[in-house]
């Protein structure tokens, strides 16, 4: 056991690497040249809406994918799989008919549905210990929190940031234009089954119903990257090595050694290739996948350590340092009506004269 856990101790060492980092050129499943839908965002401080395309759209550019944060979601669920469910606790929350794991919650220890369930005291004292230096208690109840990150914004504003980083891009990328025509299945005002409508609110009515034919021009049609999709990911090592159980040198290694297993376990197995209809993303066969530890000097050397070799390491580390109970715990309204109401400022300080 000791040797399983000395492991990747050279990794928590003050000259140990800063960062893993992987590239790995993806394609559509259709072939190099198939056409992919990237995300869309809403509009806002200048931004049109729509692809969120950096550079020239007729020339050099880079097409976001998938963020650093829907990624997140993507890789953080693993945890709930058979393999992996052991290494956390497994926290649900009941909501009525639905049950929510919190691994699926995309705020985790800072999300409303667990923030107002019969954890929302427990959390706030984890948070406060995290602000004193001492990320024990919020391992014991949502450890991902601290490898995927978490911000407590409406409570005690404690923050962690992300160990793992996976962006997926496109680059030099052609925009494409679709359009169709909804066609409802019979001619509803021509076969006299209902009234032809006569101004526009009742022709929108009708549209939106389906009674109409209604069509949908120059929408999203999705880009074709002619300079190829890549991911990147990064394990931020040297910020794991911030992440302290307060001053007790032996409870922050067997910590330290918990959050590194489970972050090497998510590293090591990255999602899968389906993101959105439309768009399943597999690795490139004539392309290699590069992984390499990098250290502070800029060196770099491979890394080669296997998922299964990762998760040995990891299932060893969450014994020694106690896997947090699990538990099924309900959505409380209560909890959630209190905390829709607007908090007390404090009041300012007088200035002195």
């Amino acid at each position: 056991m000791s040797n399983i856990l000395e492991q990747f101790d050279h990794y928590l060492k003050a000259d140990g690497p800063a960062a893993i980092v992987t590239r790995e050129p993806l394609i559509p499943v259709e072939g190099p040249d198939g056409v992919l839908f990237p995300s869309t965002f809403a509009s806002g401080d200048g931004f049109p809406g729509g692809y969120n395309i950096d550079g020239d759209l007729n020339g050099e550019n880079i097409a976001l994918v998938d963020s650093v944060g829907s990624q997140a979601n993507r890789i953080e669920p693993l945890f709930a799989e058979p393999e992996q469910a052991e290494l956390v606790p497994q926290v649900v929350i009941t909501a009525g008919a639905k049950k929510i794991n919190l691994l699926e919650a995309g705020h985790r220890a800072g999300d409303a549905i667990v923030r107002c369930s019969s954890l929302q005291q427990e959390l706030q004292d984890a948070f406060k210990a995290l602000l004193d230096g001492n990320a024990t208690s919020l391992a014991k109840i949502a450890p991902t929190s601290l490898v995927f990150g978490v911000w407590d914004s409406r409570d005690t504003q404690a923050k962690m940031p992300r160990l793992i980083a996976s962006t997926i891009r496109a680059y030099n990328v052609r925009k494409l234009t679709r359009s169709a025509q909804y066609v409802p299945a019979t001619e509803y005002v021509g076969n006299g089954l209902l009234s032809e409508a006569t101004d526009k609110a009742a022709k929108d009515a009708y549209a939106e119903r389906g009674f109409i034919h209604v069509p949908a021009t120059g929408s999203h049609g999705g880009i074709i990257a002619k300079g190829g999709i890549r991911r990147d990911a990064t394990l931020a090592i040297a910020a794991l090595k911030l992440i302290t159980a307060g001053s007790d040198a032996e409870a922050t290694l067997k910590l330290r050694r918990y959050i590194l297993g489970l972050a090497l376990v998510a590293f090591t197995k990255l999602p899968g290739g389906y993101l959105r209809q439309g768009t399943i993303l597999v690795s490139d066969p004539d392309k290699e996948r590069k992984t390499d530890e990098v250290y502070a000097n800029g060196s770099r050397k491979p890394f080669t350590v296997t998922h299964d070799e990762v998760l040995k390491y990891a299932k060893a580390a969450a014994k020694d340092f106690g896997v947090g109970e699990s538990r099924e715990v309900p959505f409380d309204a209560e909890r959630a009506k209190k905390d829709l109401e607007p908090k007390e400022k404090k009041p300012k300080a007088k200035k002195e004269k």
